[in-house]
């Protein structure tokens, strides 16, 4: 049989010898020197220009992500161009691949369980009793509420109530915010202890007021982070530790094994 050809389609931008144009916008004339890379991100990501509240908001999460200090994907960064140093951009991709459920992809999985515990469109829902019954159910399947605890912000992560009032401050404080906080204390609570929601619960919970699709939101994190590996690289480059970090890491793993002395 001849296969039938789908039609191939791509609605973000085209260009011509004279014009290039992005989201039906001309990149030279309406975007250079008009949108910051935030906007641009968003204009990318939901194909049409934020409003300013918008852009407040999405910088803010963006700007989040950008930087936290010697990571496992910072690490994994400048692990990879101490042994290929003629390849940026495969240190920022070796980085990059770390980012999932428990490092930064949490904000994709934050967002997933707020629209399947409140539908899009919902209104007038009994956000205690969502709450109530989703932690229930992570704790039935032994799974981890995503968003929630750090191990060194604790009772409060910083970054949290300040996304929170940046998104407050914008119009973006809906019921996913009132039940992301609900469900941090309904963990507390059956959990006896802090559980304090992270900055990539914020990230989710915001990016569904935003009604940004949640299998998106771990990008935002991706192109924040992207920035902040390239930071580390040009330090790494002109500082480095990575040998410094390869050679103590062998030396005490196999210390127990090695000859006295040696």
């Amino acid at each position: 049989m001849t296969r039938k050809a789908k039609p191939i389609r791509s609605d973000i931008a085209w260009s011509t010898p004279d014009r290039i144009e992005v989201h039906g916008k001309s990149l030279p004339d309406e975007i250079l020197g008009h949108l910051n890379l935030g906007d641009m991100a968003f204009l990318q990501i939901v194909g049409r220009m934020p409003t300013q509240q918008e852009s407040n908001v999405f910088n803010a999460i963006a700007v989040t992500l950008v930087e936290h200090g010697i990571t496992p994907s910072a690490l994994v960064a400048r692990l990879t161009y101490a042994g290929a140093p003629e390849s940026l951009q495969a240190a920022v991709a070796a980085g990059l691949c770390g980012l999932g459920s428990v490092f930064v992809g949490s904000t994709e999985g934050t967002a997933k369980m707020l629209y399947e515990a409140l539908p899009p469109g919902t209104k007038g829902a009994d956000l205690e009793r969502i709450a109530i019954d989703t932690v229930a159910a992570f704790r039935a399947r032994g799974q981890i509420i995503p968003g929630l605890g750090h191990p060194l912000h604790k009772p409060v992560d910083p970054r949290a109530p300040r996304l929170f009032q940046i998104a407050k401050d914008n119009g973006f404080s809906g019921d996913y915010i009132r039940l992301e906080q609900l469900i941090c204390a309904e963990a507390e609570r059956v959990a006896g202890k802090s559980l304090p929601v992270n900055a990539t619960g914020a990230i989710g919970a915001i990016s569904c007021e935003l009604g940004l699709p949640w299998k998106i939101v771990r990008g935002i994190g991706v192109l924040a982070r992207a920035i902040g590996l390239v930071g580390h690289i040009l330090e790494e480059s002109k500082n480095p530790m990575a040998v410094e970090i390869w050679q103590r890491v062998e030396d005490e793993a196999t210390q127990h094994i090695r000859p006295q002395g040696a």
